[in-house]
């Protein structure tokens, strides 16, 4: 995992931000709440990202793979080491931290940021209408 290629991924999932905070941390957000960050110079930690609590049990069991600091109890994990997850399991996780963060907006953001993920790709969303008609003969 490069930075470059987790910040390809992370601004490919439907309305991701990211924001500097902290100093030198990279943040990654949906509906102004964070799903992963990343160091922008050299940490004890490369990356952290929420888990569901099964993962999280999962893969703190694993070689250079922590609790992260300050946020463990909300079930974030934290990579030491570049390679301590495959690029393909990795986007995977990463994918279901954003979704879990993005579950937990409130209903109006989620639409919105779905129906700007939709404009976005080019697709058109219909919503289907019933028209009354009043006074019309037939």
């Amino acid at each position: 995992m490069d930075a470059e290629w987790l910040r390809k991924l992370c601004l490919s999932f439907p309305g991701t931000t990211e924001q500097i905070q902290w100093g030198y941390d990279l943040l990654f957000k949906v509906g102004g709440k964070m799903y992963a960050v990343t160091p922008l110079e050299p940490a004890p930690a490369c990356l952290s990202f929420k888990a569901s609590p099964e993962k999280f049990v999962e893969l703190t069991e694993r070689q250079n793979i922590i609790p992260a600091p300050y946020l463990a109890r909300a079930q974030w994990v934290a990579l030491q080491t570049r390679d301590a997850l495959g690029r393909e399991e990795l986007a995977g996780l990463l994918r279901e931290s954003y979704e879990m963060i993005l579950a937990k907006l409130p209903k109006k953001m989620r639409e919105a940021i779905a129906n700007r993920a939709n404009v976005t790709r080019g697709s058109r969303i219909v919503t289907a209408r019933k028209k009354k008609v009043v006074g019309r003969k037939q």
